[in-house]
C-alpha cells in the first residue's frame, strides 16, 4: 500500500521524498486500515455471547453514538450519530454490543444508507426483537469539501423495521426520543 500511496504523491504533483512526506505512505497506510478495521471484525466475536434472555418488552434505545466512516464513492470522511432502538421479544443484547455493531459496519467504505440498513437488519437476525429503528444524521466531507460545497447539508437515513415500521406510536415514541427534527 506504501509504493502506491508514494505513486498516488506523485501523481498529484508531489515529491514523496520531500521532508514532510516521507512519513506520509505509511503513516496514511495505517490510517486507512484504522478506518476500514471493519472489514476484519467477526461479528460472533463482536456479539461476544452477550445475549440474554429477559422478560423486557419496551423500547431499548442507544442514541447519540458517534459514527466516522468513509464514503465509498470519494473515500472522504463522513461521521456524525447513529442511534438504535429495538424491542425485545425475549432476547435483549448487552449495550456495549449495540455500539460495537454500528462501529463494524462504519469502518468500512460505506454509503450511509446501506450502513443504516446493515445496523438494523443484523440486530434483527441477532435478537429476533419485535422491531428495530436505526436513524443516522450524518455530514459528508463529499458534500463540503467539493461538489455543492454546503457545508450545513446533513443527510438523515432510517431503517425502521417490525413494530417500527407497522405502529405509528412506536415510530413516533423513537423520533421523538432522539429528538431528530424530520
Amino acid at each position: 500500500m506504501q509504493n502506491l500511496i508514494r505513486d498516488l504523491l506523485k501523481e498529484l504533483g508531489e515529491d514523496p521524498h520531500r521532508e514532510g512526506l516521507r512519513q506520509t505512505p505509511e503513516r496514511m497506510a495505517k490510517a486507512l486500515r484504522y478506518l476500514t478495521s471493519g472489514y476484519r471484525k467477526d461479528l460472533s466475536e463482536i456479539l461476544n455471547g452477550a445475549i440474554f434472555t429477559e422478560k423486557y418488552d419496551e423500547m431499548v434505545l442507544v442514541k447519540d453514538i458517534d459514527i466516522f466512516s468513509l464514503c465509498e464513492h470519494h473515500l472522504l470522511p463522513f461521521f456524525g450519530k447513529c442511534h438504535v432502538a429495538y424491542v425485545p421479544r425475549t432476547k435483549i443484547l448487552g449495550l456495549s454490543k449495540i455500539v460495537r455493531l454500528v462501529e463494524m459496519y462504519s469502518r468500512r467504505l460505506q454509503v450511509q444508507e446501506r450502513l443504516t440498513q446493515q445496523i438494523a437488519q443484523t440486530l434483527r437476525r441477532a435478537v429476533q426483537p419485535r422491531g428495530v429503528g436505526v436513524v443516522i444524521e450524518a455530514y459528508h466531507f463529499c458534500m463540503m469539501m467539493r461538489g455543492v460545497e454546503k457545508q450545513n447539508s446533513k443527510a438523515v437515513t432510517s431503517a425502521m423495521l417490525g413494530v417500527f415500521q407497522k405502529k405509528p406510536e412506536m415510530r413516533n415514541e423513537f423520533v421523538q426520543l432522539i429528538n431528530v427534527k424530520v
